[in-house]
């Protein structure tokens, strides 16, 4: 089983069972975390993830496609990106709005995306899944919905089918834990939003039935549930360094 390393010195990450207040190694910003190395480095949330939200959204954005699972497979095969993490709240966002732009039914702009990173932002914490029980691609999904939607405080319909939205994917979520994995949230809940979005907002987007042979098996550092994820590869399953070598063995 593969452990999770520390950004500054490379030492396994420990996963603290309260918040303590933190001290970024990197920009000296003082947070409550839960995820340090024994050492006391500790990466914040805004460093941790700055260069990659810029990948993962130029990564959806130069897609063509209208199928949400296809644009996160293309964003989860990315090399910076890390197993786990709270990028993938972000990816699964992204794939859902580009997808949704590239349909082209409803008017999504860039600031649409952004304004969807920022408050996936609020709520999408790296570790808190295990201390709050909310893994951070639902509200990512949910502030998606909430933008087609045009929800927001003191608003019915829109605000409760947002919310029953974010149930569904919190069950999905659910019954595909333990341990977490948060290719598979982004796949199971991406698929769940496809009919939802359908039924509440006349968007029609391919992908639910998408076939989908997880290739990142190995990588994880907790585990991965093997024959009980629906998108374990078997055997095949691999690196993704591995995989990347086999693709440019076939190209070459």
């Amino acid at each position: 089983m593969r452990t999770e390393h520390c950004f500054v010195c490379g030492c396994e990450l420990e996963y603290l069972d309260r918040t303590k207040d933190l001290i970024c190694s990197v920009c000296g910003a003082k947070e409550p975390g839960c995820i340090r190395c024994p050492h006391g480095h500790y990466v914040c949330e805004k460093c941790h993830n700055r260069e990659m939200m810029h990948v993962i959204e130029d990564t959806a954005l130069n897609s063509s496609s209208t199928n949400p699972l296809e644009i996160a497979e293309t964003i989860m095969a990315l090399r910076e990106l890390p197993m786990l993490g709270c990028q993938h709240a972000h990816a699964a966002a992204a794939a859902l709005l580009v997808a949704v732009m590239n349909e082209g039914s409803h008017h999504v702009t860039h600031m649409d995306i952004e304004e969807v990173v920022r408050r996936t932002m609020r709520q999408a914490v790296g570790g808190y899944c295990g201390l709050t029980g909310v893994c951070g691609v639902v509200p990512a999904l949910g502030a998606c919905f909430s933008l087609l939607l045009g929800s927001k405080c003191g608003r019915d319909p829109e605000q409760r089918l947002t919310m029953k939205a974010v149930t569904e994917f919190s069950k999905v979520v659910a019954d595909l834990t333990g341990p977490s994995c948060c290719k598979a949230y982004v796949r199971s809940c991406l698929s769940a939003a496809i009919p939802l979005l359908k039924r509440h907002a006349g968007i029609s987007l391919p992908g639910r039935d998408t076939a989908i042979e997880c290739r990142h098996s190995a990588r994880h550092p907790h585990g991965c549930r093997k024959a009980r994820c629906p998108y374990y590869g078997g055997n095949g399953g691999g690196t993704l360094e591995e995989e990347n070598e086999n693709n440019a063995s076939c190209r070459s």
